[in-house]
């Protein structure tokens, strides 16, 4: 007698790590059934692969709606530095509570998690491992759908260091570590003052 095949599916830990996402709000789209999961008789909980990709595929088609309704702002962090990364985030998020503020670690996670989350600012760490703030800028930067984003490049590097290097990418704003975190605010506020109306 065949059996039902079990669906693709992974755990909550890796399910965050797909959607860039906290483990609590994983397991809060699993109690509101946005995500569909199930608990093995190990005990383990299972989240359907496919349930996750249909949540990407929502998110993709949400973001310009959201925006007209919502005036949101959404700025992506991208540096290997925890302890630079989460400065940054909070620094974005305490500007105003119309700002989104996502942090990746990689560059390859920031391609990945770009169409969902469809960012408006991007602040790129030019030295990353892998694929660097360079690469990166050129990625983002070929694709249609990010022709409008403001991109700040970051660095330690000092001035000569970076002319060998070529300079900062085309097309980006470069600020020099540590950030001015006073004027990144003020920047911010200045992009999202249109959005909200404010003159």
């Amino acid at each position: 007698m065949a059996s039902h095949s079990t669906p693709a599916c992974c755990g909550t830990s890796k399910a965050a790590e797909l959607l860039q996402l906290s483990v609590g709000t994983v397991q809060s789209l699993v109690d509101k059934n946005i995500l569909h999961a199930w608990v093995t008789q190990g005990g383990h909980r299972r989240i359907s692969l496919e349930s996750i990709e249909n949540y990407q595929l929502q998110q993709q088609k949400l973001p310009a709606v959201e925006r007209l309704l919502n005036n949101r702002m959404r700025v992506m962090v991208v540096d290997d530095d925890a302890l630079t990364r989460h400065l940054l985030q909070d620094t974005c998020l305490s500007v105003h509570p119309q700002i989104d503020c996502c942090a990746m670690s990689s560059a390859i996670d920031a391609l990945l998690h770009l169409p969902a989350f469809n960012p408006h600012v991007m602040l790129i760490d030019l030295l990353m491992p892998e694929v660097d703030g360079w690469e990166l800028v050129k990625r983002v930067q070929q694709q249609k759908d990010f022709t409008q984003l403001q991109i700040l490049t970051l660095s330690a590097l000092k001035q000569d260091e970076l002319d060998s290097r070529g300079g900062p990418p085309q097309g980006s704003q470069f600020m020099s570590k540590p950030v001015d975190l006073a004027w990144l605010r003020g920047y911010l506020l200045g992009l999202l003052a249109p959005m909200l109306g404010l003159r």
